[in-house]
C-alpha cells in the first residue's frame, strides 16, 4: 500500500502490460479484514452452538446454514441499494460498522452462554448479532467486489489476476482469523468463544477505518475518475438510513422462523430469484448481447451451487469429523478442530499468485481456458477431494481414527478447486455485466451462495451420527449409514456437475459478448 502522500493526479490509462492500479491493494487490505472477522467468527460457530449453547448437529448444522445464506442473501439489496441510492463507498462503510456492532452483540451473548431453557437472553442476542451481521455484509460483499472490476478499462485483460490477487486477500483474512480464533475461542472451555467474536468485532472495525483512510486516493478509473460515489440523481440517501431498523427486524423473523417454526429461507430464495429475473429482463434497454451474457452469468451461477455446497461444509460436517474421528495430534499437541479450516486458506494465499501467473501467461499465448472451462475444472477437483475421503473412511472400524492426511488432502484439492471457480466467476460478472446492473448482478452470485450454503447447512444435518438410533437419512433414496455414504454424495453431485459444464462450456463461450468479454490477443 503506498503511503498517504502518494499524488492523487489523474493515472495514465492502464495497459494489459502495466502494473496493478493501487486502489486494488486497498481493497485487497479492506476485504483481509473483513474476512478475518467472518471467517474467524465462522470458524467456532458450529462448536459454539454445540458445545456452548447446548444445541444438538442436526440442529446447529441447519441453523449454520440459515444464518450464511442470509448472508449471501442479502447482498440482493444491499446491490439495489448501492446501485440506485449509496453508491459503493456509503455502502461498504454502513456494511461494515453494522458487522462490527453484530459481532460485539455475540461477545455478549458468549458472556452469560448455556441452554434456551436457562439463559434466553444469551440466545437472543445471538440471533441479533447474527441479523446485525447478515445486514451489514448485504451492504459491504457486492459493491466491494464490484469496485475491483471498476479500477480498470472494459478491455483489460487483466481482470482474471486482479480478481484471483483480490481473492488472495480474503484468503490471507481466512487464515488469520481462523488462527487466532481457534487459538483463543476453540479450547475446550465455553467461555472462551467470546474472546473469538471480540477480536473479529476489532477486526471489522479496522478494515472500515482502512477503506476510509485510502477511498479518495486510490479509487479511481485508469483515467482518474472516482469510482463508487454516490448516484448523481440519488435522491434516497437520509431514507435508507431510516429503513435499516425495518430491514434488520425482518432479517430476523426470517433467521428465528426458519430455525424454529418452519423452513423460511428456501421460499424466500425461489422469490428473490424470480424477482430478479424479472427486474432485469423487464428492462426493454438491453442489448442482444447484454441478455446473453446475462444468461451465462445465471448458467454458471446455477452450476457454483453444486460447488458451495459441498465445499461450505468445511466448518460444519467436517469440523465434526476433526472434532470427533480424526487423530488430531501431532509432536504432542492435539490441535483444535476449528484449526483445520485454516488449510485452504494456507493453500489458497500460496497458490493464487501462481495461477494470476499461470493464467496471464496462457492468455498471452492465447491459450486460457474460458471461464466456464476453468470452473468446470474447480468442480472436477472438488470431487476428487471427497473420493480421497472416501478412501480414508472406507470400512472405518468403531473407535478408529482416521489420520489428518486425508482432510489435508481434501483441502488441498479443494483449494486447488475453489482458485480455478471463485475468483474466476467474480470476473465473468464483472465483464458480463451492464454497468446499471452491475453491484445487483454480483448480487446474482452471491444468490447461488445463499442457496449452496442452505443446501450445505441441510447436507450438514444428515452428517451420521453412531450414537443415534434414528432411521438412517437418505438422499433421493440413497441410504447415508456411514461417513463413506455421506462423502459419497458429494463426490457424485460435483462430478455429474463438472460434466454437464463441461460439455455445456463451448456453447457459453459463444454467448458471451465479444465487446465486454475480450479473448486474450495471440502473441508472436
Amino acid at each position: 500500500m503506498q503511503p498517504a502522500t502518494a499524488s492523487l493526479r489523474p493515472q495514465p490509462p492502464q495497459t494489459a502490460s502495466g502494473s496493478h492500479p493501487r486502489g486494488l491493494y486497498l481493497l485487497f487490505a479492506t476485504e483481509m479484514w473483513e474476512r478475518f472477522s467472518y471467517y474467524g467468527m465462522r470458524a467456532v460457530l458450529v462448536l459454539f452452538l454445540t458445545k456452548a449453547m447446548m444445541m444438538d448437529k442436526a440442529f446447529a448444522s441447519k441453523f449454520y446454514g440459515g444464518y450464511t445464506s442470509l448472508v449471501y442473501l442479502t447482498p440482493l439489496i444491499g446491490g439495489f441499494i448501492s446501485d440506485r441510492y449509496w453508491g459503493n463507498r456509503r455502502s461498504i462503510t454502513v456494511g461494515g460498522l453494522l458487522m462490527a456492532i453484530g459481532q460485539f452483540t455475540l461477545f455478549f451473548s458468549a458472556s452469560n452462554y448455556g441452554p434456551a431453557s436457562t439463559h434466553q437472553l444469551s440466545h437472543w442476542l445471538l440471533y441479533a448479532g447474527l441479523g446485525t451481521m447478515i445486514v451489514g455484509n448485504g451492504f459491504f460483499k457486492p459493491n466491494i467486489s464490484s469496485m475491483v472490476g471498476s479500477l480498470y478499462s472494459p478491455t483489460d485483460t487483466r481482470k482474471d489476476a486482479a480478481y484471483t490477487i483480490f481473492y488472495m486477500g480474503i484468503n490471507l483474512g481466512s487464515f488469520i482469523g481462523n488462527t487466532i480464533t481457534s487459538l483463543i475461542g476453540d479450547t475446550g472451555h465455553p467461555g472462551d468463544f467470546r474472546w473469538a467474536f471480540l477480536a473479529c468485532g476489532i477486526a471489522m472495525l479496522l478494515g472500515t477505518a482502512v477503506f476510509n483512510w485510502g477511498k479518495g486516493k486510490y479509487l479511481h478509473t485508469p483515467e482518474g475518475e472516482q469510482v463508487g460515489l454516490t448516484p448523481v440523481h440519488s435522491g434516497g440517501v437520509k431514507g435508507v438510513y431510516a429503513l435499516l431498523p425495518v430491514l434488520l427486524a425482518l432479517v430476523l423473523g426470517i433467521l428465528w422462523l426458519d430455525s424454529a417454526m418452519f423452513p423460511t429461507i428456501a421460499p424466500l430464495l425461489g422469490i428473490a430469484l424470480v424477482a430478479i429475473i424479472y427486474m432485469i429482463f423487464s428492462d426493454k434497454s438491453l442489448s442482444g448481447a447484454d441478455v446473453q451474457g446475462i444468461m451465462v452469468i445465471f448458467i454458471v451461477s446455477f452450476f457454483v451451487v453444486f460447488f458451495w455446497a459441498a465445499f461450505e461444509q468445511a466448518p460444519a460436517s467436517l469440523t465434526f469429523f476433526a472434532d470427533e474421528q480424526m487423530d488430531r495430534t501431532i509432536f504432542g499437541i492435539t490441535l483444535p478442530a476449528s484449526i483445520f479450516q485454516n488449510l485452504n486458506a494456507i493453500f489458497v494465499v500460496a497458490g493464487a499468485p501462481l495461477m494470476a501467473m499461470v493464467w496471464t501467461a496462457l492468455g498471452k499465448r492465447g491459450a486460457e481456458p474460458a471461464s466456464p472451462v476453468k470452473m468446470a475444472m474447480g468442480l472436477a477437483l472438488l470431487a476428487a477431494g471427497y473420493l480421497v475421503m472416501c478412501f480414508g473412511v472406507h470400512n472405518l472400524q468403531p473407535g478408529v481414527k482416521v489420520s489428518m492426511f486425508f482432510l489435508v488432502a481434501l483441502y488441498f484439492l479443494h483449494s486447488a478447486g475453489e482458485l480455478c471457480l471463485s475468483p474466476i466467476g467474480l470476473s465473468l460478472v464483472n465483464k458480463l455485466a451492464p454497468a446499471k446492473f452491475a453491484s445487483l448482478l454480483m448480487a446474482v452470485w452471491f444468490l447461488a451462495n445463499a442457496a449452496a450454503n442452505y443446501l450445505a447447512g441441510y447436507m450438514s444435518s444428515l452428517y451420521p451420527d453412531p450414537k443415534s438410533t434414528a432411521p438412517a437419512p437418505t438422499v433421493l433414496g440413497f441410504h447415508i449409514t456411514n461417513l463413506y455414504d455421506f462423502f459419497m454424495v458429494f463426490v457424485v453431485s460435483a462430478a455429474v456437475a463438472a460434466g454437464i459444464l463441461f460439455l455445456i462450456s463451448g456453447r457459453l463461450a459463444k454467448m458471451m459478448d465479444a465487446r465486454n468479454y475480450p479473448a486474450p490477443a495471440p502473441q508472436a
